[in-house]
């Protein structure tokens, strides 16, 4: 029987919800970028920010460190993780040999469940649009969710939970990259187009065909980016790049 007093009781917020929510809103800043990549994390402007305590601010920023989106300097405190060309192309090397493994192994793995959510996914990404502006790159979260789920249903079934987290860490900060120059490569990409071709390969069981234009997908990111010519983007690995902190 359920006790009245409990129901009248205001469901108290507890520290791990709030220190879950400021992860969440802090980690969707840094992927698109409204936190810019070597930004200063001070305690007291996120608190601000997310109007929240110190400790689930600690909480949310350690957590990011494990995953590499902020970098923590003993005496200096939190930053974002840098970003550079030559980290760029790093990242971009270590997805195409590390997603590789992981499609093949869901194409030789695959069966009709795994089918399902891959034609799910894709039909859910291409009937939403890019951008939440008609006339310009506006950033839809929709369609960025979307887009990651597409990803991940076509490598889920590679058996291994291992690399399937490492491959979306590596798709995280590729994500950072791929914001930061998203107004210039809105209007020069159909990558409806990109992702149908991967689909049917991936359906078709073309697996030599899918790895190829998984991979040249990966690259046509990089190359955009690093296209653009973006000033705040050094040449360069620093030591705030997310291998090196």
């Amino acid at each position: 029987m359920v006790d009245e007093a409990q129901l009248d009781e205001p469901k108290k917020v507890t520290s791990t919800t709030v220190a879950s929510s400021v992860y969440d809103q802090l980690r969707l800043d840094i992927l698109t970028g409204d936190l810019r990549p070597g930004e200063k994390l001070r305690s007291e402007f996120l608190r601000d920010r997310y109007q929240a305590g110190i400790s689930p601010v600690r909480e949310a920023l350690n957590r990011l460190a494990t995953e590499r989106l902020v970098c923590r300097e003993d005496q200096r405190g939190f930053h974002v993780a840098g970003v550079s060309k030559a980290g760029l192309v790093e990242l971009t090397k270590t997805r195409c040999w590390v997603e590789e493994i992981a499609l093949r192994e869901s194409i030789e793995q695959g069966d009709d469940g795994w089918e399902e959510q891959i034609v799910l996914a894709f039909h859910r990404l291409s009937r939403t649009p890019r951008s939440s502006d008609d006339l310009t790159y506006a950033f839809n979260a929709k369609w960025e969710g979307l887009h990651r789920d597409f990803h991940t249903a076509l490598i889920a079934n590679c058996g291994s939970h291992w690399l399937l987290d490492f491959c979306l860490q590596l798709i995280d900060q590729a994500d950072r990259y791929r914001q930061l120059a998203a107004t210039v490569s809105y209007p020069k990409r159909n990558e409806r187009n990109e992702h149908q071709d991967l689909m049917e390969a991936v359906l078709a069981r073309d697996t030599d065909r899918a790895v190829a234009l998984q991979c040249a997908h990966i690259h046509k990111t990089a190359d955009i980016v690093l296209d653009a010519n973006l000033s705040f983007l050094p040449d360069e690995i620093g030591p705030a790049d997310p291998g090196r902190c």
